[in-house]
């Protein structure tokens, strides 16, 4: 990994070599997150906007130059990255706007955007010989990282709280994870899951731990500007819980401004549930990340349901560098917005993913954007992924007796 310079932490700045420490900055115990840096000069010589343009394979694969993987690792075979973005102009229209798009993250081999981490995940395991890897999860990330150890047979264990919602459980299973239900909440899970990594030597994915989850992560916004033709959006609306998608989309927007492929840095719009608005509490009172207390969340919203945000100093960086904002919804705009966001744009989204567009509906609401901004709406997860949330948000089916005369009365014609 020549063109990775160093692991920088980001409480104290020290720097480290990849080899030297394996998660994060001894000086702050597991607080210490790091970042990634990276030689941008010898990066430029080996990829570029005319070189990815003849380049044919439509995965995250495609920017492996800008990963930190050895050129030669193996790569897990599924089909990860290169979602669609769809232009949006109903959902546009309805809102007084002129240009959306909708990044939809529910067609991701598992069907949530954390195959980014995970796959990325493996790839490191499987260069440091870790016979087993682990996270804790309120369900996606655990969903990804099952699918993609099931992929090439890589032993894994998952850490959940007891409310995950049983779909994703259900993959868990069938994926063949070993699975742990923790009789507590997401933070409990992730606590665990940590302790049982170091007492078994076990590789651990944890968000807001293991750096490289964020690199996985960038490449939405890598994507984002691609499909855009490099000419960068305005305003990105992600939704937030641990804080490492946001953290992730930062950090591909900040790799393109330093390799000259962008001109502008977007502005990063951070959307979270109400019951679960530790990283909006923080924005909006201006103490850092680490003056932060844990809360009580609760959301219906579970994939970005965080007490005290694991990532959490990325999380507010990518909306404190950007000028961007944080929002925060309620339950209610959530379950709203699910079926507005997909009859408007086709893309049928779990409450997560659904709460990055209530967040754009509110922020409009609210005067924060104008009419002739370019807007992405990144939607982190499929509608399938909870069936009980998305039937909440819709009305019931027409009941009909076998007669078409029954068809029309329950037509009202």
């Amino acid at each position: 990994m020549d063109h990775v310079k160093s692991l920088k932490c980001l409480i104290c700045g020290a720097e480290y070599r990849p080899d030297e420490i394996e998660y994060v900055c001894p000086k702050h115990g597991d607080d210490g997150i790091v970042d990634v840096q990276y030689d941008y000069d010898l990066i430029g010589q080996r990829i570029s906007p005319a070189s990815l343009a003849q380049d044919r394979n439509n995965t995250i694969w495609r920017y492996k130059p800008l990963l930190p993987v050895e050129p030669d690792s193996p790569v897990p075979p599924l089909t990860v990255g290169w979602t669609p973005l769809y232009r949006a102009d109903r959902l546009a229209a309805g809102l007084g706007l002129k240009h959306v798009w909708v990044k939809d993250e529910g067609r991701e081999p598992s069907a949530s955007f954390k195959d980014r981490a995970s796959v990325v995940a493996v790839v490191k395991a499987q260069e440091r010989g870790a016979e087993v890897i682990t996270t804790s999860s309120t369900g996606n990330a655990g969903a990804a990282l099952s699918a993609m150890c099931a992929s090439v047979a890589q032993p894994n264990v998952i850490f959940l709280p007891e409310s995950a919602p049983p779909a994703k459980v259900a993959q868990l299973l069938v994926y063949g994870s070993t699975v742990i239900m923790v009789r507590g909440t997401y933070d409990d899970a992730f606590e665990l899951c940590a302790e049982a990594a170091k007492e078994f030597g076990w590789y651990n994915r944890n968000t807001g731990y293991n750096p490289y989850m964020t690199e996985g992560k960038k490449t939405a916004s890598l994507e984002i500007c691609e499909q855009l033709g490099w000419d960068a959006p305005d305003r990105i609306f992600v939704s937030v819980g641990d804080g490492c998608v946001i953290g992730g989309v930062h950090k591909g927007l900040k790799d393109l401004m330093a390799l000259g492929w962008i001109k502008k840095m977007p502005k990063i719009m951070g959307v979270q549930a109400a019951g679960s608005a530790a990283l909006y509490d923080a924005w909006r009172t201006g103490i850092s990340a680490m003056e932060m207390k844990p809360i009580d969340a609760h959301t219906i919203a579970d994939s970005i349901s965080a007490g005290l945000p694991a990532d959490r100093i990325k999380g507010l960086a990518a909306v404190r560098e950007t000028h961007g904002a944080y929002i925060k919804v309620t339950d209610d705009e959530i379950l709203a917005a699910i079926p507005v966001l997909a009859r408007g744009s086709g893309v049928f989204a779990e409450p997560a993913g659904a709460a990055a567009y209530a967040g754009l509906v509110r922020a409009v609401a609210d005067g924060l954007v104008t009419a002739d901004e370019r807007i992405v709406v990144l939607s982190t997860g499929n509608g399938l992924k909870d069936i009980a949330s998305a039937r909440k948000s819709v009305g019931n089916p027409l009941l009909v007796d076998k007669s078409l005369k029954d068809v029309k009365r329950a037509l009202g014609k």
